[in-house]
Formats: structure tokens, sequence, C-alpha cells
């Protein structure tokens, strides 16, 4: 039987990405992730691996690419404003093709803002965030338990694409304690061929994302693109709940999806029938399965914590099939059930057959 633990989001995420394989963390605190810097501190050692705590986030970015690069599976993490400043490293490690992940546990933004949850860094994290073409793969967790198996497969997601992965969670599901079962987790660790482990009785290998002939850079671009539709089409995931009768879907991922699985219950309670369908894997995003609603005449509420970024990706999946609305609550206010059961009955009272999409946010704060 799985040891069943009480442990929070956060140490969580530690304790998958040790499962998972990770034998590096370079980190740098910033609340209100600190509990995984702090946690890996204490049980990195006892696995055998390298605990650094680097003179900053740029510092730390660049010890990942380092050790990524020698083929170690290697981590660290941060909070919004503390991921910004890795952007510049973490596009170095896309264009180096070099696998890793990364943690984000969302604050109040923009600024250094508040320390509270928001879901406000969604475009920084399934656009890429830093420059060129490259986009970092993007699992979003709901529970303490996905805390734990979502970082541990991030490892493996990783290898398997050569490109960052990033956890992306908010702040109530980092510090939010619940009980789990540990899983006996088994890595996927590929062949890596590509390493700069000493070139004894083999050629040199050569880590770098410096192309100086346009057609080999853009060779480089091209094989890194091939990664991401392979993905699109092999890795997408999302969870759906009461979505096969539903006429009003509620689109949320993370803690507000947890809220939104109650408004689910709340408004069937009062004969309107509301379903949810959560995103796990936010690049790619679950782009087919929202079209095939949409194609059955849902309709479609996205609920996040900032003033309107998902929803533009859940508008271009609908492509103006279905009615779109968004309902979003910014600097680390967390919506109410209630507040979100309104909006559901305002969309019931709609015609079925409309087909007006909302194209402003509607923010209430």
């Amino acid at each position: 039987m799985a040891e069943r633990v009480l442990m929070k989001g956060n140490e969580a995420i530690v304790r998958g990405a040790i499962a998972g394989g990770c034998r590096a963390f370079f980190g740098y605190p910033i609340t209100p992730q600190n509990e995984i810097p702090e946690c890996m501190s204490r049980l990195m050692p006892k696995a055998g691996g390298v605990f650094l705590q680097a003179e900053s986030e740029l510092a730390a970015i660049s010890m990942v690419y380092g050790a990524a690069a020698a083929g170690v599976r290697t981590m660290t993490s941060s909070s919004s404003p503390g991921i910004s400043l890795k952007q510049e490293g973490i596009s170095y490690i896309a264009g180096a093709e070099l696998p890793c992940v990364i943690a984000n546990v969302q604050r109040g933004g923009p600024g250094l803002g508040n320390i509270a949850a928001a879901q406000s860094d969604y475009f920084q994290s399934t656009r890429g965030g830093g420059h060129g073409d490259y986009r970092t793969l993007v699992l979003a967790p709901w529970s303490v338990m996905e805390c734990y198996t979502l970082t541990a497969e991030a490892f493996d997601i990783a290898d398997e694409y050569r490109n960052p992965c990033l956890v992306l969670l908010d702040a109530v599901i980092g510090q939010m304690i619940e009980a789990i079962e540990i899983p006996d987790w088994k890595p996927k660790v590929p062949p890596k061929p590509w390493t700069t482990t000493g070139a004894k009785g083999r050629p040199a290998n050569v880590v770098n994302s410096l192309y100086i002939i346009p057609s080999d850079l853009e060779e480089v671009n091209n094989r890194i693109q091939a990664r991401y539709k392979h993905a699109a089409e092999h890795l997408t995931r999302a969870q759906s709940i009461r979505t096969e009768d539903a006429d009003v879907v509620l689109v949320a991922y993370g803690c507000s999806a947890r809220v939104c699985r109650s408004v689910v219950d709340m408004a069937r309670g009062e004969g309107i029938r509301a379903g949810l369908l959560r995103p796990i894997t936010l690049y790619p995003f679950p782009t087919r399965e929202i079209d095939a609603l949409a194609e059955r005449g849902k309709r479609f509420l996205v609920v996040e914590m900032s003033s309107g970024q998902m929803v533009e990706d859940v508008r271009l999946a609908v492509e103006g099939k279905s009615e779109v609305r968004f309902y979003g609550r910014t600097g680390g206010v967390v919506p109410a059930p209630a507040e979100i059961v309104e909006q559901v009955k305002a969309m019931a009272k709609a015609s079925s057959g409309s087909t007006t999409v909302n194209r402003q946010p509607t923010t209430v704060n």
C-alpha cells in the first residue's frame, strides 16, 4: 500500500522532483515558494544530489544550464518576479536544446505586487517569456497530489523534448496542505549522447545557442518547432467534469479550477447544467477538446485570477463557433464560488443558440 502523508504543495514539488530523478537544484529565495528551496536543502543531499542557493536568479538559471549540459536532471524554482529575471537563461536553455524543469509559484503583480495567489503569468509561461521562437512546455497542477506527480513527470517530458518544462501553480496550491499517497515512481531516463561529460573515446560535443550562419540557426528552429508539433499531438491533456450535458462549460486551471468545481455543483443545484474543462497542459493547450465542445453548442465561461490571458487561447480554440465570456479577479484576490455562479446564471439566461463572442474581458475587482 502506498504511503499516505500530509504535506504542502511546495513540499510535494520537491518530493516529486527527487522521485523524478532530479539531482541538482539551484535557486534563490522569494515568497511564496520558499519552502521549495528550504525542503530541497534538506532532501537533495540525502538523495545524493546537489543543492546550491545561488547569489541571484540569473546565477541560478545559468547553473541549471550547466548541469543540464552535463546530462544531469536539474531544476530551479521561483515566483513571478524571479521567473522574469530567469527569462534570458531559459531562452538560452531552449536554444541549446537542453532539458530542465522550472517551478513557478505565481504571486500578484505586476512589479513586486504581493505574495498572494495569482494567475497572471500565463502569457509569460505559455508564450516562452524570453526572446526567440521557443516555448516552455507547461503543466498546471490543481492539487498537492498533482504537484508531486506532474513535477516527477516533468523531468521525463523535458528529456523527451529536450526543452524546459514549467510547472505552473499559484500560491494557494503551493501553500495548501493535503493528504497524498506517495506513488512508486519510476523515471524514464533516455540516452543522452549529446552531453558534455568528457570526450575520451568519442568526438567532442558542443552545447551552444549561438549560430552565426542563418541557415544553421533556421535548422535548429525547425527542429525545435517539430518537437512542439509532436507535443501538441501527443502531450496535450485536460480533465472534463460533467461537460457531456452542460450548457455552460467553465474553463479554469489551478486554484481557479478548484473553485469552479464547487460552482458546477452549486449551479446544478439551481437547475443550471454547468460543467468544467480543466487544462492540465497549458502549453500545448487542449484546443481540440474545447473545439469539440464548441461544435456541440457549448458556451464557455473562462475564470482566471488575472485580467484575462488564457481566455485568448479559449477564443482561438472556439473560432467564433460559440459564446465565450470571461470572469477574473486580480491582485491576489481569489474569486468566491457565489460570484462565479452569478456569472453562470447570466449566461444561462441567454439564448442557447447564441454565437455572440464577448471580445472584451469582464474583470471584477
